[in-house]
């Protein structure tokens, strides 16, 4: 920088501001990406579980797969959460929400009916919605000019808490029973007194004054967010049929216990962190473009190595599975936050709720497909619908959008 820029006190305040937004901040990064870790463990208790509340409930593969559903639909209000993370800070949202998502996510033992079931996990959606639509615009804010790096990071602890998060279900549940994993919910209240120790002044919006305008953002939305669409829609029958439907899939087509069912979905999210943890460093060097379009060539050809290869590489597909199918969302989250440097929180809204209601149809879908023709004929499906996500790769913008408005 020259002297020039910095001879009036004004200018050397700008010259501040813009060196402070370039700083990758470690330590806060760090909570944040603790708090999603514990988040997640708890929403990640459900899908390890559906075996057994399928058992107890009587419920066939789409009403079982369909609960899934009812903790995404609050994903509704992403957009409008996200529009008031642009414009006030909701810090106590991300604090607050591991405890009550652990309070709420416990007691599915203690619920007698379905219906009951249903509403306790729409309360538990709220929690997610409420964590998850701030704390990405938090990451960006404070990641300066790595937001790649700053995303990877976050979305690597979400998924070591949904590695995590299978195995603490299934050993709650053999040390207590069902009805009794409302114990470890005091977890979650220490992690919430965590956040708000480390957390309670820092700002849950952008650093500028002049938010960008939902009208002058509208256009860009109109460009990226129906090819985000494009993307997400074809692979979510692959993503759901991977994560939602792999326990029921190792019971009842490979004739596992509950353990290995779990464990299996453990190894899958166990790789699923360390693809995340690269793939958006990785794009922040090669490009969003190229690792997408690396990531959803490759994941649908080893889910069909998985089907149909021989029963020693079930192992070995799944870790790859891990490090593909799931490490998109990483990069889809860094091209949002560069082409909406000045409404980062209310873009990440609108990117979670498209990609909570898709996630809602490709899991009725992924289930009605296994009812009516078995759990084996719906991954392949949903394997073939994943390739038409990769066409629309090319269509993304090749460089970022320009940095925050002054």
């Amino acid at each position: 920088m020259t002297t020039e820029s910095v001879k009036t006190p004004a200018a050397a305040t700008g010259t501040r501001a813009a060196s402070s937004d370039s700083v990758f901040h470690t330590d806060q990064v760090a909570t944040i990406a603790g708090g999603h870790f514990l988040h997640d463990t708890y929403s990640a208790f459900l899908a390890p579980l559906l075996p057994l509340i399928q058992d107890n409930l009587g419920t066939n593969y789409a009403m079982t797969g369909g609960l899934t559903i009812f903790t995404q639909l609050p994903s509704l209000f992403n957009p409008f959460l996200g529009y008031l993370a642009d414009r006030m800070s909701l810090r106590y949202f991300v604090i607050l929400a591991p405890g009550v998502t652990a309070t709420l996510m416990t007691a599915i033992g203690l619920t007698p009916d379905y219906v009951t079931l249903a509403l306790l996990l729409l309360a538990v959606g709220v929690s997610i919605a409420a964590f998850h639509a701030p704390s990405p615009a938090m990451i960006a804010r404070i990641s300066g000019n790595r937001v790649g790096a700053g995303m990877s990071i976050f979305m690597a602890s979400g998924e070591l808490g949904r590695t995590v998060g299978p195995v603490v279900a299934v050993t709650a549940v053999a040390w207590w029973g069902l009805e009794g994993i409302w114990r470890l919910a005091a977890i979650g209240w220490i992690t919430s007194f965590v956040l708000y120790w480390r957390l309670h002044r820092v700002a849950a919006r952008p650093r500028t004054e002049a938010h960008g305008s939902l009208k002058v953002m509208w256009p860009q939305a109109k460009r990226i967010f129906p090819i985000i669409t494009w993307i997400i829609l074809p692979k979510v029958f692959m993503a759901v049929a991977i994560t939602t439907y792999l326990p029921i899939f190792m019971r009842d087509e490979l004739k596992t216990s509950l353990w290995l069912a779990a464990a299996s979905l453990t190894i899958l999210e166990a790789a699923g962190v360390v693809g995340a943890l690269f793939t958006g460093t990785l794009s922040d060097s090669y490009g969003r473009r190229r690792v997408l379009l690396l990531l959803l060539t490759t994941a649908p050809l080893v889910l069909l190595l998985f089907l149909a290869g021989p029963p020693w590489v079930v192992l070995p597909a799944l870790i790859a599975l891990g490090l593909t199918a799931i490490s998109p969302t990483p990069v889809l989250l860094a091209v949002v936050q560069d082409q909406f440097p000045d409404n980062r929180a209310v873009a990440n809204g609108i990117f979670m709720f498209l990609t909570f209601i898709i996630r809602a149809l490709g899991i009725m879908v992924v289930g009605l497909l296994a009812d009516r023709y078995g759990l084996t004929a719906a991954f392949i499906v949903s394997c073939i619908a994943a390739l038409f996500s990769i066409p629309a790769v090319f269509y993304l913008p090749s460089t970022r959008a320009p940095q925050h408005s002054t």
